[in-house]
């Protein structure tokens, strides 16, 4: 329901850290990580396949769930959650509340989704409003009237409005645009030449099809209408950014008021469309793909009315599909499921409605969450840690000879500058705006994406809220934000394998130290670099050291390109350059903290017959182990900034040291690299 906004996320000398522990305990097995001959692959050397080593057995033992394109042991902790969540909506839906509460509110919501004879029965009754609005387009000016009336609803025709900290003026939250309106996943999908881009453009034509017919039209109608869709999304998607152009903050940062908006986009009245959005004085207002913005403005006079209704109802199907009657769920599924990722079934519906709920939701559920599920010494544990990440940081700068001063300073700067958040918000989100009933899950779909609409773009031309999360406290994930400078920590990632609140420090420094090195190089990524400490878009690099960064960054570039991920299908090193650029530098920083504090301690006994590196290693590779099927693997590559599991562990570690002393690994090994061929950049 919520448009995932594409910007959310010392002292030099020997510094000794405190080793991190929480408890005299000594932890049982379940409560540490263990390494053991049934989740590895001991037939595999450390040198010759790290991942494969570490995680051999989990794969085997693991195989795909039908109703999972991907499977691993983050998708494993993430099920794990899920199963929490549940009883937490559960135990709401059968608790007698009253009406607006947060319980009558979760339970409603989730009842309805999974009231299956009353959505049947509804059809598409509850989009019938938005089909009126459709029917009043009559020329330019009623299509304008109803984009915005359907950008209320968050259901996007052409492009996307949406609140973000001005880049250069990251205090204050300015609007947005970005390109949108396409039912593939992007651009290139249209223009693919390859088999397997002629078949994802054949089944979304089908999908189309179904759509049209599912509607009430003929099937010769249905065929006609979907051909038209087809070829008005190519153009757009003509005119449309590559998801490389999009990486680029200078490139897709294009600031601009009202009145100068029809100089840039000429076709579209812009000042109708803020007045009936609800926003008549934007103010300052940045456009992210301007080339774009300006094709779709210039087709609204040159395609006939008639073809702007049937896209528009298109667009609205194909965004309420998931909430409506069991065929609609089914085309959508079998489009965006089976086809693009491999998926052979659809998850239990019980999940599907509690994905729904808890992102409608999200920090009521949240709430909830964290008093049942989330010990306060997590986060004091947490904050420990990345004290410890900090100082290691901040060393790991003042030991590079590659940057000058200058730059060391600023860098510095910024580091000490990185605010933290763990757990969950200081103070939590109000819905009691938001109307729930048990009645219908389309409309409390509606019904929230239009509160949620309300409240992004209550923010425009106010101060930024520095207390606000953009990931909710359930969610298996962390972030860093570039506009905030800030790391952020859900209380759900707080778990194994990620963490162990008794585990040995070698583990969670592998771990969840990692995560926290690797949110913190976020910061200094071939993005992030791109920001001072403030969170403004500011060039505070030396010409040479920023020089010496690209050289340094190339080399990751060119490793991953040459990554075989499927058949003849190659990683793409500069689309994934910064999530690289942050696994190396997670690892390196991490595994100096943890180092660090072992200064002036007895050397940690073996565990599992492992020594406490190989251990770190382990952690980390434990958490990228997973199971994908081909699909996924060609639609990640093509889309995702995130290298492949396989990817995450077995590309950044031969460009450690450590790693090889750890495991033996010498020349001629396949993970061995050679010194001048290793990335060396955080």
């Amino acid at each position: 329901m919520n448009f995932l906004k594409p910007l959310m996320v010392a002292a030099t000398g020997l510094m000794v850290i405190p080793a991190c522990t929480c408890s005299d305990k000594t932890p049982t097995k379940e409560e540490r990580a263990v390494f053991s001959p049934e989740n590895m692959d001991t037939t595999y050397a450390p040198g010759e396949n790290f991942y494969l080593y570490a995680n051999g057995g989990w794969i085997e033992n693991h195989p795909l769930p039908d109703d999972k394109s991907r499977y691993g042991a983050f998708d494993m902790l993430a099920e794990e959650n899920r199963e929490k969540v549940r009883t937490i909506i559960e135990e709401a839906a059968q608790t007698e509340a009253d009406k607006g509460s947060v319980a009558q509110q979760i339970g409603d919501f989730f009842a309805s989704g999974m009231d299956t004879l009353a959505i049947e029965e509804a059809g598409l009754k509850p989009l019938n409003g938005i089909f009126d609005q459709i029917a009043t387009i009559e020329n330019a000016e009623t299509l304008i009237e109803v984009t915005a009336a359907l950008h209320q609803q968050q259901i996007y025709p052409f492009f996307y409005l949406y609140s973000s900290p001005d880049r250069k003026n990251s205090d204050m939250v300015i609007a947005n645009f970005y390109q949108g309106g396409l039912g593939l996943p992007d651009r290139d999908y249209y223009f693919d030449e390859s088999e397997r881009g002629e078949t994802l453009r054949t089944a979304y034509k089908k999908y189309l099809n179904t759509l049209f017919m599912l509607k009430g039209e003929s099937a010769t109608a249905a065929q006609k209408k979907t051909e038209r869709i087809f070829e008005l999304e190519t153009q757009m998607a003509a005119a449309s950014n590559t998801r490389l152009e999009n990486r680029d903050p200078q490139g897709t940062y294009n600031p601009t008021t009202l009145s100068e908006l029809p100089d840039m986009a000429p076709g579209f009245d812009w000042a109708l469309y803020f007045a009936k959005v609800g926003l008549p004085e934007p103010g300052k207002i940045n456009v992210g793909q301007p080339k774009f913005m300006a094709e779709v403005a210039g087709m609204i006079d040159n395609v006939d009315m008639q073809t702007w209704k049937d896209y528009f109802s298109v667009v609205a199907l194909r965004s309420m599909a998931p909430y409506l009657t069991q065929d609609f769920v089914e085309a959508s599924f079998e489009m965006y499921g089976r086809t693009l990722s491999g998926q052979p079934s659809m998850e239990p519906r019980w999940k599907r409605v509690l994905n729904t709920t808890s992102g409608a939701l999200g920090e009521a559920v949240g709430q909830l969450y964290v008093e049942k599920y989330f010990p306060p010494e997590a986060k004091e544990r947490m904050l420990e840690l990345v004290g410890n990440l900090k100082k290691s940081f901040a060393k790991r700068i003042d030991q590079l000879e590659w940057m000058g001063d200058n730059t060391k300073t600023k860098a510095h700067g910024k580091l000490n500058a990185i605010k933290v958040k763990i757990g969950y918000p200081d103070k939590w989100r109000d819905y009691s705006g938001l109307e729930v009933s048990a009645d219908s899950y389309a409309g409390n779909v509606l019904n929230s994406s239009r509160f949620d609409f309300r409240f992004d773009l209550a923010k425009i031309g106010k101060p930024v809220d520095e207390d606000e999360w953009h990931m909710t406290p359930q969610t298996v994930n962390a972030y860093y934000s570039p506009l905030a400078n800030e790391i952020v920590f859900p209380a759900a990632i707080l778990q194994p394998p990620f963490f162990y609140p008794y585990g040995d420090d070698a583990v969670n420094y592998g771990a969840i130290g990692m995560v926290i090195g690797h949110e913190m190089t976020h910061g200094f990524d071939d993005k992030g670099r791109q920001y001072d400490q403030e969170g403004n878009m500011n060039d505070w690099w030396q010409p040479a050291d920023a020089e010496k960064f690209e050289t340094r960054a190339q080399v990751l570039v060119d490793r991953y390109n040459n990554f075989h991920v499927l058949d003849t299908i190659k990683a793409d090193g500069e689309l994934t350059l910064g999530e690289n650029i942050a696994d190396l530098g997670g690892l390196n920083i991490s595994y100096q903290a943890y180092k660090m504090s072992l200064e002036g301690q007895p050397e940690p006994e073996k565990l599992d017959g492992f020594t406490d590196d190989q251990r770190f290693f382990l952690a980390y590779a434990r958490v990228w182990a997973q199971n994908i099927r081909n699909e996924e693997i060609l639609r990640r590559t093509k889309e995702d900034v995130h290298s492949l599991g396989k990817w995450r562990v077995n590309g950044p570690l031969p460009n450690m040291e450590a790693f090889f002393k750890a495991f033996e690994i010498e020349p001629g090994d396949a993970m061995y690299l050679a010194p001048e061929k290793r990335a060396s950049i955080w």
